[in-house]
């Protein structure tokens, strides 16, 4: 294979977003779609390419492709090199993001059609996906951080894409605050790294780890910081905040941030640097148990969600739980599978919840209701997608999910408990959504207040076929999913030349979770999850309204989402860093900084003002002056002589 082609699978996507941005513009008026043709051929000659590295990584003997570096700037002794890193991380990533961000741009024809910002939409959206593949191809985590930056800076753009609306524009700016707090992290690891290593080289990290040139409190501190970094990007607790309100995006936006892109930047974050994690079991502990709490801390608030997107975004910072305690517990390749599944039923259900509001004009279901009549197609792949969320056998979900719980089981009970309860809750808040969209009656709808779609409000009707085809295909990779690890793919692929320190050994194939009693516990628990929805929602044999109002207190804290918004906007921002923090900070410039400029001003004008007495142009007076000043002089000349 050319050295060439993993570069072209980054370049393409970054070449669309110079077309689309600054050469495009004189032909639109002929030609208004051509940005959205300019993409899509982009992406996907460059998903193309992806399969081919992909077979390419497969066929090679340590599954490595090697690439030749760029050298960039030689400062003093230090040599900074541009390359690639082709191993079977990479290849399996680059896969993934290609392929969703494919879908999503055909499907984004029919969605963004007539949008007023149809051809920046585009340039944005290959910008996200270049810089998610720059970041998945660097070999060296100085540049890794670049597109990580570049990543966010993407993502900004994106959810705050319809910028007149006041909450799209407040979504941008928290989600680009936010992440900013874990990145600060990843940059002080980076930093540490270099000053102990010398090397940004992500392979000649590996081997300094290896021979335990770096070790000890220095090595865990660095995972902790690459960890705070994925706990940002991938929405984790504390730093989890900013995904639900970026659902003001458009939906095309929500389902790749949620499914290749933003959110899996941190995921694989984890896993490229897991050679560090795996030498410090304190850092490993630390990502499964954050992942854990996550995974069940977001799913019981998607329990009382009403609008669909932010089911679902609750469902994404669950299912990333998923995915880091899986990572903690069992290693790169459960991870992995759990994260390369997830990404085609999650970003077929949020293109799903867009083809709902391009037809009723909301994303509130409460006021929808009797859409599966009216819109088959989209009813019929998006309860696939529940149902592999759900982790129903033999859907996609179900294969990945069980693995992370099996890794669970064999290595933390506690952790196990967070999970299989999280089973539960996933299951009845995805079908409660089901029930509620697609079943009973019709409730009326709205016009739309997402970017403007009023069109889509005036009668029920199935999306056209340029949305509909793609979640026909996503639909299909969430059923077949699974299949890719019927030989043990992802084991074998991970569990050999790559430096991990720990044998993947819990990946035993696709029939492995068969030959463990937890699978069968796990699909009854998510099966109980379902019957409770629909004991709630169609048969009314409980009444939601009634057990709303019995645990009020509880439902109120799950609304309002553990009121984790109020505490950050109301006690972090407002109080202690306005009214105190930067108060103190105001009044110590005003006092000690002002107060000594304006006091040494004081004073030389002062001074200046006394000696300005002096200089008053009489002649006998400047005579006398001197006369005093000789006979001073004389009388100390003759006291110490």
């Amino acid at each position: 294979m050319p050295t060439q082609v993993p570069w072209l699978i980054f370049l393409l996507p970054f070449i669309s977003f110079l077309l689309c941005g600054l050469v495009l513009r004189p032909f639109l008026p002929k030609f208004p779609k051509l940005a959205g043709y300019v993409t899509i051929a982009a992406v996907g000659i460059s998903c193309a390419l992806s399969f081919w590295v992909l077979g390419a990584v497969i066929a090679a003997p340590n599954h490595m492709l090697m690439v030749d570096d760029i050298t960039w700037a030689v400062v003093g002794d230090l040599e900074m090199h541009v390359g690639v890193l082709v191993d079977a991380l990479t290849a399996v990533m680059v896969v993934v993001v290609t392929c969703i961000s494919l879908v999503v741009q055909i499907y984004s024809q029919g969605y963004m059609e007539g949008d007023t910002g149809y051809t920046r939409y585009y340039a944005f959206m290959s910008l996200f996906t270049a810089c998610m593949l720059g970041l998945v191809l660097a070999n060296n985590i100085l540049f890794m951080f670049v597109f990580w930056e570049g990543v966010g800076l993407g993502s900004y753009l994106l959810i705050g894409f319809w910028f007149h609306k006041p909450s799209a524009a407040d979504a941008a700016k928290k989600a680009f605050i936010v992440t900013r707090f874990g990145d600060l992290g990843f940059l002080a690891a980076i930093l540490i790294l270099f000053a102990n290593t010398g090397t940004f080289d992500t392979e000649a990290l590996y081997k300094l780890v290896a021979t335990g040139a770096l070790a000890g409190s220095t090595l865990t501190w660095v995972a902790i910081g690459i960890f705070a970094g994925a706990c940002g990007k991938s929405a984790q607790f504390p730093l989890h905040v900013w995904l639900p309100d970026a659902m003001e995006g458009p939906t095309p936006v929500s389902a790749l941030i949620h499914a290749a892109t933003m959110v899996a930047a941190g995921v694989f974050l984890v896993a490229r640097f897991y050679p560090i994690f795996s030498h410090s079991p304190e850092a490993l502990l630390v990502v499964a148990v954050i992942g854990a709490f996550t995974a069940i801390f977001a799913a019981s608030i998607g329990l009382v969600m009403n609008d669909i997107k932010r089911v679902l975004a609750y469902s994404t910072i669950s299912q990333l739980g998923y995915m880091m305690l899986g990572l903690g517990v069992g290693g790169v390749a459960i991870g992995i599978f759990h994260l390369s599944t997830h990404a085609f039923f999650k970003a077929l259900l949020f293109l799903g919840a867009g083809s709902v509001n391009h037809s009723t004009g909301t994303f509130d279901m409460r006021l929808m209701g009797g859409l599966r009549k009216a819109m088959p197609w989209t009813y019929i792949t998006f309860v696939i997608g529940a149902l592999s969320l759900a982790g129903i056998w033999p859907l996609a979900g179900f294969w990945s999910k069980d693995e992370i719980l099996i890794a669970a089981f064999a290595n933390n009970q506690a952790l196990f408990t967070l999970a299989i309860i999280t089973v539960f809750m996933t299951a009845f808040y995805m079908f409660r959504a089901v029930f509620m969209t697609f079943h009973g009656e019709y409730r009326g709808g709205a016009p739309s207040e997402h970017g403007g779609h009023d069109e889509h409000s005036h009668g029920l009707h199935e999306s056209p076929a340029v949305m509909v085809v793609p979640l026909v295909i996503l639909a299909l990779g969430a059923i077949g999913g699974g299949w890719v690890n019927v030989t043990g793919f992802f084991g074998s692929l991970f569990g050999h030349g790559e430096a991990v320190a720990r044998e993947i050994s819990l990946v035993e194939g696709f029939f492995g979770p068969l030959t463990h009693p937890l699978p069968l516990i796990s699909l009854l628990v998510a099966l109980a999850g379902i019957f409770l929805a629909y004991a709630m929602y169609i048969k009314k044999w409980v009444s939601a309204e009634r057990i709303t109002q019995s645990v009020k207190p509880i439902h109120t804290l799950l609304y309002r989402k553990y009121f984790m918004d109020e505490f950050y906007e109301g006690f972090i921002v407002k109080t202690l860093l306005y009214n105190w923090l930067f108060k103190l900070f105001a009044m110590f410039d005003d006092s000690v900084v002002d107060g000594t400029v304006n006091g040494t001003a004081a004073g030389a004008a002062g001074a200046g003002s006394a000696l300005r007495k002096l200089q008053n142009g009489q002649t006998q007076l400047y005579a006398f002056t001197i006369a005093i000043g000789v006979v001073a002089i004389a009388v100390v000349v003759l006291l110490f002589s």
